[in-house]
Order: C-alpha cells, then sequence, then structure tokens
C-alpha cells in the first residue's frame, strides 16, 4: 500500500521498461525548470481519490498531433480538444469489452507511436532525445518540449487509472505468492526427506542374502515347471483341435496346430517326458497323413470327384456344346481369365471361418498350396501328383464314357453293328450318332478344360509362392503343363481312333506292352498262376472282416483319410474286383461295339467309321482353342503346336483308314448284283432312270464331301476321291464292254465287239459324222446322206452277221441306263468343282508347310449333321485337271452309248434288210403273188416298235430324236442300192417286195415322224411299168429342176441296176437263146438310157 503513492520514475513509461531505466531528467526536472507543482500535488494525492481522478482524466484526451498544432487551441481546462484521429474512434467498437483505464492507456501508447516512433524503438537513446528537446535552434526540438511534457503528464494519469483499478488484485496476489512459497518450502522438505529413506533403502540392497538367492531360484524353476506344464496341457489338445480342423476342412490352421505342436515336442525340456513319446509318434504320423489328405483333396479338386466342381465343368460343357437342355439351366460362371485377375496373388492364402472353404475350387486349391507349403510337403506333393496324373485321366474318361453309355441306350445310336464302318448313314442315323457323340465329346472336353484350368490354378499358387519366398525359378515345383498336355494328346488320338478306324488292334492306348506279355508280345506263362484281384470274391466273409479290420485301422492312424462320404459305400468295389464281374465284362458293359477291346482303350458308344470324323473335330478343336488361353505363359509348351497332334493322326490314321474304307464302299458299290440295275428310287434323283450304283456311287462321294468340308483341307483326301471316281469310270466302261462284246461262241479272231460298238468307238469318217449329227442343233439332211452311204459302205465292206447284233433287249436297256447315268453322274459330280487356294497336300513331302496350321474350326458343328446346303470337292488347280478328266470321261462314255444306240438300230435294220433281200433267204422269183410279207421284215418291224418304245423310256427326245432321224432314208437308200441282190425277180417277186416296204413305211410312220418309203416304192413300181417307162423316168428327172421332186430322182446308176433287175428273169432262164435275147435287149435298153441321161445333161 505504501508503494501506491510514490511517485514514478520518468521514463519508465509505466513498466513498459526496466526498473532500472535512465532518467535524463531527474526527479524535479519538470518543477525546476516550468515550475508546475499541480503534478507533484497529483502524485502525492490520496488513493482514496482514484475515482475522482479517474472521472477528470476519463475526459482527457491525448496531446494532439505536431502537425496539427496551428490549428488546435486548449479547452477552457487546460486540455487539449477531443479530435483524435479517426483510427482511435473505429477501433472503439472493437475494445468495449475493455475498461476505461485500458483504453487510456492504449490511446497513450498509439500517440507515442505516431508522434515520438523514437521513444518505442529497441535501440532507442532518451539523452539524444533531450538533447534534441533543450536545443532551441533551428534544427533543435525545444519548440516540441511542451507537447513531449503533455504526453508524458497524459502517460502518468493512464498508469495511476491502472492501478486504481487494479489494486485489490495487486493486494490478493501479494497473498497467494505467500501460499505458494509455503507449498514449495513443504514439498522441499518432503523431497529432503525421500532423499534420504532412498539412500537408506540403497544401501540395504547393496547387502547380500544367501537366502534370497534361493528363493529366486526356486521360483524361476515353478516358473518353467508351469509352463512345460501349460505346454504340455496344450498338446494334450492337439489331437483334437487337429481332428477338429481336419475335418472342417481348415487345413491351414490344422498346420499351424501340427506345426506348433511339433516345436513344442522338440525343445530339450521336454525331451525327457516319456509320457509325450506316444503322442509325438501320433503327430509324426498325423504330418505324413495330413500330407496323404491334402493331396487327396488336391485330387478331389483337380480331377472334379468333389460336388463343389460340377458346376464348373458343367457349364464348360454347356457353353461349348449345342445340347444345352443335356444339362439344364444351372448358375452362369465366370470366365476363367476373370477368376485369374481378381485373386490376388501377392497375398498369402487365408482361411475365412464364416464361409465353406471348398465352394470356391480355385481358393481352395491355393489353400491347398499354401498348407502343402507350410507342411513342407509342397515338392513331394507335386511329384504324386505327376504320377497320378495318367490315371486319373484314365479314369475321368472312363466314367464319362459309362455315364454317357447309360443315357444313350444301343439301340438308339445309329448303324448295325458288325458292319466294319461301311455303313452309309441316313439323316436319322447320322442324329442319333451326332447325339451320342457330341454329348460325350462336350462332356469330356468340358471336364478337361476344368482339369487345365485347375492345373493352371496350381501352378499359378506355387509361381506365386516361390515369388513371395524369394525361391527363384524351381521347375521341379512348377512342373510342366507339357506332361498334362501329352496325356490329353494321347486320350484325344484314342478317342479319335475308336471312332475312325474300324481296326481295334492297330492302335493301343498305351504304348506300354499290355499286362500279362512279354517283352517280344507274347504271353508269359510264367504269369498265369500269379495272384489276380478279379480272382476275389469281394462278397465273401473272410474279405468283408478283413476289409472292415483295414477300415477301422486307417480311421484310427490317419483320422479324416477315410470319412469322406462323397465316395460312397462301394469302395470294396474299387478295391476288388469282383468273381462275379471280370475286368472283360466290365470294359464290354454289353456294348456291340466295344466286345473286343484290348486291356487300356476305351469302349466305343457308336460303330467306328470315317464319317465320325466330322462329328470328331469340331468339338476336338473348340477345346483346343480354349486351351490355347489356359496355358499359362512362358511355359514348356508352345500354344501353336497343340494341334500337331492332329497332324501326325490324318496322315497316318486317318488318310489311310479313308482310303480303305473308300475303296471298300467303292467296291460295294461296284459288287452288288444290282449295281447296273435300274433305281426304283430314281425318280427322287434324277428325271430319266440311272443305274442304282450311280445313285449309291453318288451317296458316296456326297458323304465324303460333306465329311472334307467339316475338316482342313488337305489336297491328299480329295485325291482319294478323284481316284474311286476314275475307278468307277473304269467299271462303268467295262460295263459297256461286256454289254457290247460278243459272246465267247460268236466272237472271232478278227472282231469282238459287235458292229455298233465298233462304229462307237473306232475314229472313222462314219464316227466323225455321227458326232457331227448329235452336235447339230437341227436335222441335216446332207450329213444324214452321208451317214447312209458311208454307213453301206462300211456293211459292203463288212457284212453284218446275226451275231454283231445285240439281240437281247435288256443291253439296249443297260445302254441307255449307262447314257442316262454316265449324264446325270458328270453334271452331279460337276456341282462338286470346287477350286480352292489352299495347297496343303501330306501326300507330298516336297511341298513347303504352312506357317499357319490349318487345324482351326472351318464351319458349324452343326453343318456335320445337316442334309441341305453346298456340298463341294476342294481341289488345287493342278488336281482340278483330273477331275475334269474324269469328268471327260464320264461326257465320253455317255456318248459313246448313245452313238451305239445310234448304230445298232441302223445296223439292225441293215441286217435285216440283207436277209431279207438275199434270194437264198426270200426268192423273189415267184410263180404266185404273195398276199403276206416276209418274216424277217415283220421280225424288223418289231424289233424297231421295240427299240422304239426302249429308248422313249430312258431318254430324252432330243436322243430319242437323235435315233430316229435317218432310219426312213437309210430304208430308202439301202433297198434302192441293194435292189440287184434280189436278182432274179419277176413280176410277182417285185408284188411282194413292194408289199415289204409298204409295210415297213406303215410301221416306220410310228416311229420316225413325216418319214415315208415313197422313192423306194416308186423305185420298184417303175419294175412293173418296164423298161420303156425306165428310160422314161430317167429323160424326166434329167429335164426337172423343182427341188421337190429331188427325192423322187434316181441316178444313173440306180436305174442301170433296175433295167438290170428287169431283165435278170430272162437272163436266169436256162435257154441260151432267151439269155442271149434278153441280153441284146438289156443293151440297147442301157445306151437308150445312156443317151437320155446324157443328151439331157
Amino acid at each position: 500500500m505504501s508503494n501506491r503513492n510514490r511517485p514514478y520514475r520518468n521514463g519508465t513509461y509505466g513498466n513498459l521498461s526496466r526498473e532500472d531505466d535512465y532518467d535524463p531528467f531527474g526527479e524535479g526536472y519538470g518543477s525546476d525548470r516550468y515550475g508546475s507543482s499541480q503534478v507533484d500535488d497529483t502524485r502525492s494525492s490520496n488513493r482514496y481519490a482514484a475515482s475522482q481522478f479517474s472521472t477528470s482524466s476519463s475526459s482527457r484526451a491525448p496531446p494532439p498531433a505536431r502537425s496539427a498544432n496551428a490549428n488546435t487551441s486548449l479547452n477552457s481546462n487546460g486540455g487539449f480538444a477531443p479530435n483524435a484521429p479517426p483510427a482511435r474512434s473505429a477501433q472503439r467498437g472493437e475494445r468495449s469489452y475493455e475498461t476505461s483505464a485500458d483504453r487510456e492507456i492504449g490511446k497513450v501508447l498509439e500517440h507515442i507511436k505516431r508522434e515520438w516512433p523514437a521513444m518505442v524503438e529497441n535501440d532507442c537513446v532518451p539523452v539524444q532525445l533531450a538533447l534534441q528537446l533543450l536545443d532551441t535552434s533551428s534544427v533543435g526540438r525545444a519548440h516540441e518540449y511542451r507537447n513531449f511534457q503533455k504526453t508524458h503528464q497524459y502517460l502518468q494519469d493512464s498508469l495511476k487509472n491502472i492501478v486504481h483499478e487494479h489494486h485489490q488484485g495487486f493486494n490478493s496476489s501479494i497473498g497467494t505468492f505467500h501460499k505458494i512459497q509455503g507449498s514449495i518450502q513443504t514439498s522441499q522438505k518432503k523431497v529432503r526427506a525421500l532423499k534420504e529413506s532412498l539412500a537408506a533403502s540403497k544401501a540395504a540392497l547393496c547387502v547380500t542374502d544367501p537366502e534370497l538367492k534361493k528363493l529366486h531360484a526356486t521360483s524361476r524353476m515353478y516358473d518353467k515347471v508351469l509352463q512345460t506344464l501349460n505346454e504340455v496341457d496344450e498338446l494334450r489338445t492337439v489331437p483334437d483341435q487337429l481332428e477338429a480342423r481336419i475335418s472342417e476342412k481348415r487345413f491351414l490352421t490344422a498346420v499351424e496346430v501340427l506345426q506348433s505342436a511339433l516345436r513344442k515336442l522338440r525343445k530339450p525340456e521336454l525331451d525327457e517326458i516319456g509320457a509325450l513319446s506316444d503322442l509325438r509318434s501320433y503327430l509324426a504320423n498325423q504330418e505324413t497323413a495330413l500330407m496323404d489328405i491334402l493331396v487327396e483333396e488336391l485330387h478331389e479338386h483337380l480331377y472334379l470327384k468333389s460336388p463343389y466342381c460340377q458346376d464348373r465343368w458343367q457349364n464348360l460343357a454347356k457353353n461349348q456344346g449345342i445340347f444345352n437342355d443335356v444339362l439344364g439351366d444351372s448358375q452362369a460362371m465366370s470366365p476363367f481369365h476373370a477368376i485369374l485377375a481378381s485373386i490376388d496373388w501377392e497375398r498369402s492364402a487365408a482361411e475365412d471361418p464364416q464361409k465353406n472353404p471348398e465352394a470356391d475350387t480355385f481358393s481352395y486349391i491355393t489353400l491347398l498350396v499354401e498348407a502343402l507349403n507350410q507342411l513342407g510337403r509342397l515338392e513331394a506333393a507335386v511329384d504324386m501328383l505327376k504320377q497320378r496324373l495318367p490315371v486319373e485321366l484314365f479314369t475321368v474318361v472312363t466314367e464319362t464314357i459309362n455315364d454317357v453309355d447309360q443315357k444313350h441306350p444301343s439301340s438308339l445310336r445309329g448303324g448295325p453293328s458288325g458292319s466294319h464302318g461301311l455303313h452309309m448313314y441316313g439323316h436319322r442315323e447320322t442324329q442319333m450318332r451326332a447325339d451320342v457323340i457330341y454329348d460325350l465329346l462336350w462332356t469330356l472336353y468340358g471336364k478337361f478344360e476344368a482339369i487345365a484350368e485347375g492345373h493352371r490354378v496350381f501352378h499359378e499358387a506355387i509361381k506365386a509362392l516361390i515369388r513371395r519366398e524369394g525361391a527363384g525359378n524351381n521347375s521341379a515345383l512348377l512342373g510342366s503343363f507339357k506332361e498334362l498336355w501329352n496325356l490329353y494328346q494321347n486320350e484325344i488320338r484314342s478317342l479319335l481312333h475308336n471312332y475312325v478306324t474300324t481296326d481295334a488292334d492297330v492302335y493301343q492306348f498305351r504304348s506300354s506292352p499290355r499286362p500279362g506279355m512279354g517283352l517280344n508280345g507274347r504271353p508269359d506263362a510264367a504269369r498265369d498262376h500269379l495272384f489276380k484281384f478279379s480272382e476275389v470274391d469281394a462278397k465273401s466273409p473272410e474279405m468283408a472282416t478283413e476289409y472292415e479290420a483295414l477300415d477301422s485301422i486307417i480311421r484310427a492312424a490317419v483320422p479324416g483319410l477315410t470319412s469322406n462320404s462323397r465316395k460312397g459305400d462301394n469302395k470294396k468295389g474299387s478295391l476288388i474286383v469282383p468273381r462275379s464281374e471280370p475286368v472283360t465284362a466290365r470294359k464290354s458293359a454289353g456294348s456291340s461295339y466295344g466286345n473286343s477291346q484290348p486291356s487300356g482303350t476305351y469302349k466305343s458308344l457308336v460303330e467306328p467309321s470315317v464319317f465320325n470324323m466330322s462329328l470328331l473335330l469340331p468339338p476336338t478343336l473348340v477345346f483346343l482353342q480354349r486351351l490355347k488361353s489356359i496355358v499359362p505363359p512362358g511355359s514348356d509348351l508352345a500354344t501353336s503346336t497343340l494341334t500337331s497332334f492332329l497332324d501326325n493322326f490324318l496322315v497316318n490314321v486317318f488318310q489311310p483308314q479313308l482310303d480303305e474304307t473308300l475303296g471298300k464302299l467303292s467296291d460295294a458299290v461296284f459288287g452288288e448284283a444290282d449295281a447296273f440295275q435300274q433305281d426304283p428310287d430314281w425318280s427322287h434323283v434324277a428325271r430319266r432312270p440311272i443305274f442304282k450304283g450311280t445313285t449309291a456311287f453318288f451317296t458316296v462321294v456326297t458323304a465324303f464331301c460333306r465329311m472334307l468340308g467339316t475338316i482342313p483341307h488337305d489336297q491328299a483326301l480329295s485325291s482319294l476321291i478323284i481316284t474311286q471316281m476314275l475307278r468307277y469310270y473304269d467299271r462303268c466302261f467295262s460295263w459297256y464292254k461286256a454289254l457290247v462284246t460278243k459272246t465267247q461262241e460268236e466272237a472271232s479272231e478278227s472282231q469282238e465287239l459287235r458292229a455298233s460298238a465298233v462304229l462307237a468307238l473306232e475314229a472313222s469318217d462314219l464316227h466323225n459324222i455321227m458326232q457331227s449329227l448329235w452336235k447339230a442343233e437341227s436335222a441335216n439332211l446332207d450329213l444324214l446322206k452321208e451317214e447312209v452311204s458311208l454307213l453301206i459302205n462300211f456293211t459292203d465292206a463288212n457284212k453284218l452277221q446275226v451275231s454283231d447284233i445285240i439281240q437281247d433287249r435288256d443291253t439296249i436297256s443297260s445302254l441307255c441306263l449307262l447314257y442316262t447315268s454316265m449324264k446325270w453322274l458328270a453334271v452331279k459330280v460337276l456341282g462338286l468343282r470346287h477350286i480352292t487356294r489352299n495347297e496343303a497336300d501330306s501326300s507330298r513331302s516336297s511341298l513347303p508347310k504352312p506357317e499357319k496350321k490349318r487345324w482351326t474350326l472351318l464351319n458349324d458343328p452343326s453343318k456335320a449333321t445337316a442334309e441341305e446346303g453346298p456340298v463341294y470337292l476342294p481341289m488345287t488347280q493342278e488336281t482340278v485337271q483330273s477331275f475334269d478328266s474324269i469328268l471327260s470321261s464320264y461326257e465320253e462314255l455317255a456318248s459313246t452309248s448313245l452313238r451305239t444306240l445310234h448304230a445298232e438300230v441302223r445296223c439292225r435294220i441293215i441286217q435285216s434288210l440283207q436277209t431279207a433281200l438275199s434270194p437264198e433267204t426270200a426268192p423273189y422269183l415267184l410263180e404266185q403273188e404273195v398276199t403276206e410279207p416276209d418274216p424277217e421284215i415283220l421280225s424288223l418291224n418289231g424289233e424297231m416298235v421295240a427299240y422304239d418304245e426302249i429308248t422313249t423310256r430312258f431318254l430324252r427326245e432330243k436322243e430319242v430324236a437323235f435315233i430316229r432321224t435317218g432310219l426312213g432314208l437309210l430304208i430308202n437308200s439301202y433297198l434302192i442300192r441293194k435292189a440287184p441282190a434280189t436278182a432274179p425277180m419277176n413280176a410277182k417277186g417285185c408284188g411282194r417286195m413292194q408289199l415289204n416296204i409298204l409295210v415297213l413305211q406303215q410301221n416306220l410312220k410310228n416311229i420316225e415322224s413325216g418319214v415315208d418309203l415313197v422313192r423306194a416304192a416308186n423305185y420298184f413300181e417303175l419294175f412293173d411299168q418296164g423298161v420303156k417307162a425306165i428310160v422314161e423316168k430317167a429323160k424326166a428327172d434329167a429335164q426337172a429342176t423343182d427341188d421337190q421332186e429331188a427325192n423322187n430322182k434316181f441316178t444313173y446308176d440306180e436305174l442301170k441296176a433296175l433295167v438290170e433287175l428287169v431283165y435278170s428273169e430272162q437272163l436266169a432262164d436256162a435257154e441260151r437263146g432267151v439269155a442271149g435275147a434278153a441280153k441284146r435287149q438289156m443293151a440297147d435298153t442301157l445306151l437308150g438310157l445312156s443317151e437320155a441321161m446324157w443328151q439331157a445333161s
């Protein structure tokens, strides 16, 4: 309280500087110089006048700024006018929460900062400012001294207000300070006492005590004993925990429990505990058993034995195949590449107690790999998988075949048994076979793909495990897809072979010798008496007892190994083959196709046939394409070589079998007794009747072409069909030769073929004329006349015998059928002509191999069963030449048959007329008139009618017209040219000739339209009219110019022959006088005839 009235030192500015700051003016500087006593009085006033002072000073404003001295004046109270700067008024609102003293001191400080800035700097020198205030020169600041005093006074007043407002807080702080000081002193005393206690404790601890050391050692021993007892107690629960984890399929946890227990048992302090020996032996066995269980679980999921794997392969089979209704609706599965991408390979697999570990097959495989790795048996497990891979795949294939066998009754599989692949299937049978084969292959390849996916996940899990552990490239662990692919290749090749080849003993499933065979392939007699499981009766009480005992031992030693209920109750049957069900019986399973298969092969569900190739390839190629996406990148199996084994199969198996089958089918077609008989169903395939063998042969060709359209092109396969086409041509030509060849009794040394065949085959002018007539668009009279002339000349040079004529009407029908069959076949085969750019030919090793594999999916699998749609025979530019040559041969054989028919009817007419005109057969020197035609003429009419009926029934109008046209011209010409052959002839003989001509004409009008024998009739009518009429006819013909009368004209030789025929009766008279007179008359008549002809010309 005494300090409150104490005057403040100059220069302190209310605690803003240190207490020892320098005061330049001293205590009484202002009063001595300026005589101001009010300030001192105010400083010594009572503290209780603080309120009055506060009231009077609250209205005091800070001194005005130096720049505003000229505009300011003191107010009535002696203070400055309240003209504070704008900043002051702007900040009042912000300091509304401050006291008036706080505001006053703030104003003072702002005034000092503004008017006396040097006073607030850290390096302020008060003496310098004092000297400036005392300096009255023009550079001094003596004129500001009064303002400085006012600022000083205002600062003192503000400080007093602060003291008056906060004096109570100052008083209470003094008492509080004393209390704090007392508390600190008390604490010091306590700390001092604690320090002394610590020093005493330290001294006591430094003194050694033997009993305490013993207690410490005993305590540590007891701790170890307790720890050991706890570990033994934990080990006691390990078997139950282990079995529980195994039964729950929590194998990672089971491995951790087992390895933790084994580590504890290996501690030195537990080695001397004899009670743990049984547990130690049990856990050692469990380690091996757990590895076997893990391997079995891998096999369960890798080879689709687990029911959790069914959806995967069924979806794959459904998505690949075309029989979606077989598997029904199932839940859609994610693509395999999406599953691989979703797995985090950088993190170790972990179990989820809330989920079934087997529900996700791929995740379960990674868990098993992780468990085997933690168990330290991963490499051994990989070796076991490789060893069991062939057996497991063989089991998968066998089970699949048996399942499909049960779904499809043998009566609905199409095709009879025992046909050795030579049966031609209809659409219904093909569809039934396709159902069986597609069901088998889509199912099997769906399983194969699922197995490959499992092995890929197994491969990736091991690869990621090696990468995480930094073990490098361990090829022994990573294994290889090549082993799996080689087995797939063997299985596929075996299936293809079983369903394509008919020889079951050619190809074995394994290249190793069959059981019971020696190295030379012969049965080993020493092995006949060895023990065989097939001889054991599994139903006997002794075997049942032994099996139950064995099963109980396995369950006790390896819990969980035989507790898998999914394997069913038929475990005895899987270990022992019952005596009542021998191996051969199980392999055949009642199928008629697989009764003779050797050990290691598969049962065939349908009859083997090369036609099955079109059904087998599409699923196989789809599977191989999908397998490429499963093969891990960087493996030792190149995806481009996946189809290379098909090339080998094509060349070494399929092509020889195709050649053999095609040859046998062709032989069967050629060798049929009715192969060259009319097909009863010809109207379904052709417009005219054809051979039954031709229909069958083209069916074979079409079936093979359709099959070749579903497999990659190989020119060697097309060449096989072309070869058979050539064989069929040879067979048909041989049949033609058999038809036109004379019998052994009729044949002569010089000529074996009949006359019509000689004219049709051998090159001659007559042969060329016939070809020209066939090619001509309309009948050419000049060509017809030339043909008749050449034909008569030919028969003159080669007298026709009865053996030169085809007497059998069936032979004529066969020639007609041969023509229609060859024409039909040529048109049909021409429709198969297709030139491809693919030059692949496996039969020619000199050709460069294509860079890209040809085994690609060319067609929709349904095309193999489709009957409609175009069918082609793919050929190269080189092969098509042989194909075109065969087509030309077919056309030429058809033309030869038609020319033979054309020449045959003419040869028959000539031969019949030749016989009818011969006086030896029918003399024309008659004594009485004849009212009936000659039998030879009647026979000729009947043969011509029958011939025409046959050709009309089998041939088209164009071919029939080619055969008919010119018959009347031939008869006219032959009767006139061969008239001298009838000599001697009298009037009654001429009447007989005219009757024969009339009969021929009436019959010929029914065969050839617009034809008559008027020229021949007029010729012999001149005989009745006599020689004068003949001469007059010659004169008339020589003077006639009308083209219409050209057919009624006769040549000089013809009229001369007729004159000679008129005198033939007299010339043949036995009396010389009559004959001589006839000669002279005939000479005169011929002379007159000659003169008439030459005069007219």
